[in-house]
């Protein structure tokens, strides 16, 4: 069985929930405030939920956040191939939640930011698994080196994903276009392919399924491209094919992890030998249910996906 692998950011989100964001130099008062363990842990467990074998590949630190991070990681049966980083936390992410549940993000940097190819190497990806990549990695040296020097040695028959945040498109030429000469699946939100493409000199198409459409040649050879955009659902470029894959609109409360849920839920299917197709469909699931649930790694099983497609498919009927 091919496993998930993922090499990015495993953090603590310190999650905040306000009634609006305050106006600069002010203050507001908290609804609420936890801690999460997030990040790349967001993507795993949803593939761990899914049945799929996973490991985190990251750098983790010696405190109390790393703890909390290797906790919740193992809570999901997730393996850590990495030593841990001495004398240095794991950093945090203050997640700011409004009531519309949009969210604004402050992060600060820690052991998850040490790797080096050999501590990347320890998760020794073989044909077959998925490999996750972040754009959050590319955006520094100390992660974006190492990472860069490590994915072209990998066996050819590894599946590297790419998942490239916000922060991909405004990195260097040279950084994207060496980082999509690897890629052999893109899952991003639609926001995301509007900037890659505009990043590329090209002026993005409206229509989601021409979005995933215009990413897919930019990418590594006969590549995959999903592109999500939140309750409308998501298209998938496969095989030279595309297909727009109806979402499951929910009023929702937190909004925090709801691609990454849907990321990890749909590498596992994949993993599992679901169609990109099919895998789209289910983690389209899995991300509406995320969105009714507060916390990042508050990912659904794949028996509770079933269960919600079932009352779906009978309320149509």
């Amino acid at each position: 069985m091919s496993r998930v692998v993922h090499t990015g950011q495993a953090l603590v989100d310190v999650v905040v929930e306000v009634p609006d964001l305050p106006v600069r130099g002010q203050n507001v008062m908290a609804s609420s405030v936890a801690d999460h363990a997030g990040g790349a842990v967001t993507v795993l467990v949803a593939a761990a939920r899914f049945g799929a074998t996973c490991v985190h590949a990251g750098a983790h630190g010696t405190g109390p956040h790393g703890d909390l991070v290797r906790g919740a990681l193992a809570a999901d049966g997730i393996a850590v191939s990495a030593p841990a980083v001495d004398g240095l936390d794991t950093g945090i992410c203050v997640v700011l939640v409004e009531p519309s549940a949009q969210r604004t993000f402050v992060t600060t940097l820690g052991a998850e930011r040490l790797v080096t190819v050999e501590s990347l190497a320890t998760s020794a990806p073989r044909p077959g698994d998925l490999v996750c990549v972040t754009g959050y990695s590319l955006a520094l040296a100390s992660t974006r080196d190492p990472l860069l020097a490590w994915l072209p040695t990998l066996d050819e028959g590894t599946v590297v994903v790419l998942d490239p945040g916000a922060a991909f498109a405004g990195l260097p030429d040279d950084v994207r276009t060496a980082m999509l000469a690897v890629t052999d699946v893109w899952s991003s939100n639609a926001e995301e392919a509007e900037d890659l493409l505009r990043a590329a000199g090209q002026e993005p198409p409206t229509a989601l399924a021409e979005l995933a459409s215009a990413v897919a040649p930019l990418l590594r050879g006969d590549a995959v491209a999903v592109v999500r955009d939140g309750p409308r659902g998501c298209a998938v470029r496969v095989d030279g094919l595309t297909t727009v894959v109806p979402g499951f609109p929910q009023t929702p409360v937190d909004t925090n992890g709801a691609g990454d849920t849907h990321t990890g839920a749909l590498l596992a299917e994949v993993a599992n030998g679901t169609s990109w197709v099919e895998g789209c469909r289910r983690a389209n699931a899995a991300a509406a249910i995320k969105v009714t649930r507060r916390g990042p790694a508050s990912a659904p099983t794949a028996a509770e996906v079933d269960d919600f497609l079932a009352t779906a498919a009978d309320a149509r009927t």
